[in-house]
């Protein structure tokens, strides 16, 4: 050692460029347990950790089934939250410099509600972006997914309502009335297909079609 030279205390190692916080491990854990029979994790995304000073970071996953948030809380323990897909209507992503926000907002009906309304709206903020990215895919496929099916079995309603068949009928021409349209006054019918079509749930074509049929049947 050169003179006047003393050796001072080592510095901290740095921690591996792949450790994994223990306590997101254990969150992401805590995740899986969370599945029910059938139900597979597919994407999940974790806070970083400069937007979580004050509180543990949170974690949020798309499964087959539903969106989950999962909160840590500071002396241990979780919460969780989670919304069906049947139930999203909508999800959003806005990415930043330093993380992504993800907003989740629950329809204000729930199973495969017609009204296309919007309810609670919550945002996650600093997630990790390409994390976040994959969780917003399954988002996106998942709401595509049940809006055609909400579009579909409308559409079934309506035509059979007004004296059409059905999109899963086998037997062309076989027509299915049901017991409560006689409770739908044409013009009803007429409103509620123009509300379809100014939704983009039915196409110019299938508007058409059903308001022929009930006019028809005046």
């Amino acid at each position: 050692m050169p003179p006047n030279e003393t050796a001072g205390p080592a510095a901290p190692s740095p921690a591996p460029a792949g450790a994994v916080d223990p306590a997101v491990d254990a969150g992401v854990r805590y995740l899986r347990e969370l599945l029910v029979a059938g139900e597979t994790l597919e994407a999940h995304a974790i806070q970083r950790r400069v937007f979580a000073l004050d509180h543990r970071r949170l974690i949020v996953a798309a499964t087959t089934g539903r969106f989950i948030a999962l909160t840590r809380h500071i002396l241990g323990g979780f919460t969780s939250a989670d919304v069906r897909w049947q139930d999203l209507h909508d999800a959003n992503l806005r990415e930043g410099t330093f993380g992504a926000d993800l907003t989740i907002t629950a329809a204000a009906a729930g199973d495969l509600a017609s009204a296309d309304t919007p309810g609670r709206s919550v945002t996650y903020q600093g997630l990790q972006k390409e994390a976040a990215r994959r969780v917003y895919r399954v988002c996106q496929e998942q709401e595509q997914a049940w809006r055609e099916k909400r579009r579909v079995r409308d559409l079934d309603e309506l035509r059979a309502k007004s004296g059409g068949i059905q999109l899963g009928s086998t037997a062309a021409g076989t027509a299915s009335q049901p017991a409560d349209s006689s409770r739908e006054t044409p013009a009803a019918r007429l409103l509620r297909a123009k509300e379809m079509l100014d939704s983009g749930l039915i196409t110019d074509a299938e508007y058409e079609s059903i308001k022929a049929r009930i006019v028809d049947g005046l």
